[in-house]
């Protein structure tokens, strides 16, 4: 190997250096808010993963237990979390939660590092701009981009509540996306989202893409192989509590799991799934049931088959964001921090950054989902005020939802409009600059 080549190797691992400490130094006041954060309000979810890990080891019933006071949290996921969530309960609990918030920023960055690839992969090519007085090193431009990019997620407020809360869902993302998004995956692809699936059901619409890309006109045999792999390792790992801890899983399966109050309060601002949003209309039961059930079926047909034309034409990450977002809107429950999606949804609706009305777009998506609308909506409607309180109010209280059906449009309609259109503009500038240089010539 020559010398120069070995240097080039070697000069983006020293560029990376810099960049997790540019990341913890950008999200320590997040980090030190919540985690100084009164001791019965500080990372309430993680305390639910170690207590059913810590009832595990103790021999005791995961699903009779409750956190606390003030917060009496169940646990809520399938037994299979128990079991893997014993080593946080070996842990003392200040040290479960460092470990936990360190990875969380880990799983974070994965989930930047494969929703941006397409940035990455234009700024590896990229050159100077002409003219430009200083420029960082090249070396420099893809860590610098990957920090800022990473920073700019952390504090979209599904990514803060991952913090706050301790929650599991950027994880869920990481494995999802790393599954269906790595060119050469050093595991059986389709594994991840086994996994993901057998810790939070929710995953399991990654089956369904699965499915739809797998079968039928176009279909991609290696979408099959991962289907079959999915639902092999998502079987395995639900069976394997039955011998493990069987009462549990029992438990579980038939009892637990059909108590959606558990889940906590389904009118809650916070859920912001179709039916939070339906319930929120305060119509009768039956009514609520069957508007959800319609629009259940009417926005993943719509998603599921946005999802498959997007892989079809090879934007991959469309087609992992748009089933993202069917995990959210689908959903009986879907809390704000289930909105983690949204980083791949930017990374899909950026892409390489070269079309400024993609980047806009992105821009404001991202804002729209920094600030805390929903909450906005609470305090409209406390205003009382005649018709603008009860109807504005309610709109604003649901807005990461509405944002969430929004985006489902943005990506499956608008963006390959999108595409098109900036395609064609190029050719169209790029024709223009040949017949000016033949006309100066």
């Amino acid at each position: 190997m020559r010398t120069d080549e070995a240097t080039e190797i070697r000069r983006p691992i020293r560029a990376w250096l810099p960049v997790p400490a540019l990341i913890a130094l950008a999200a320590a006041p997040l980090v030190l808010h919540w985690l100084g954060n009164v001791d019965d309000q500080r990372l309430v979810d993680l305390d639910v993963y170690r207590t059913g890990g810590e009832m595990v080891l103790a021999g005791r019933p995961v699903y009779d237990f409750a956190t606390p006071a003030p917060q009496l949290l169940p646990f809520t996921y399938p037994p299979i979390a128990a079991l893997l969530a014993t080593p946080l309960a070996a842990m003392s609990w200040t040290a479960a939660q460092w470990v936990w918030t360190a990875g969380i920023f880990a799983t974070l960055m994965v989930a930047v590092r494969y929703g941006f690839r397409a940035v990455w992969e234009r700024l590896d090519r990229a050159r100077p701009p002409a003219g430009a007085r200083w420029t960082p090193p090249r070396s420099l431009w893809t860590p610098l981009a990957f920090a800022f990019l990473t920073v700019a997620c952390t504090y979209l407020m599904p990514i803060r509540d991952q913090v706050r809360f301790g929650q599991v869902d950027i994880l869920l993302v990481a494995l999802c996306l790393a599954d269906c998004a790595a060119r050469r995956p050093a595991w059986p692809r389709g594994m991840l989202i086994g996994l993901a699936t057998a810790v939070k059901l929710t995953p399991g619409v990654f089956l369904i893409y699965l499915l739809v890309t797998g079968f039928g006109p176009g279909a991609r045999p290696e979408q099959r192989r991962a289907l079959f792999m999915a639902a092999f390792t998502a079987g395995l790992l639900t069976l394997l509590p039955f011998a493990v801890i069987p009462a549990d899983a029992a438990d579980f399966w038939f009892r637990a799991l059909l108590d959606p109050e558990r889940l906590g309060s389904n009118a809650a601002t916070t859920n912001q799934s179709m039916r939070g949003m339906l319930i929120r209309l305060y119509l009768p039961d039956a009514l609520t049931s069957l508007l959800w059930l319609a629009l259940v079926a009417a926005v993943g047909w719509c998603g599921f088959r946005r999802a498959r034309a997007a892989l079809l034409d090879g934007d991959a990450m469309t087609a992992v964001a748009l089933t993202g977002l069917m995990a959210v809107l689908l959903s009986p429950v879907a809390w704000i921090h289930h909105l983690a999606w949204v980083v791949v949804v930017l990374g899909a609706i950026a892409g390489d950054g070269r079309d400024p009305v993609r980047v806009r777009v992105a821009a404001g998506v991202w804002l729209y989902y920094v600030v805390p609308i929903p909450w906005w909506g609470v305090a409209l409607k406390a205003a009382e005020i005649p018709v603008l309180s009860p109807v504005l109010g309610k709109l604003v209280q649901n807005a990461f939802g509405l944002g969430a059906l929004v985006l489902v449009w943005l990506l499956g309609s608008w963006l390959p409009g999108r595409r098109v259109t900036f395609r064609t503009f190029q050719a169209s500038d790029v024709e223009f600059s040949a017949r000016f240089r033949t006309a100066a010539g």
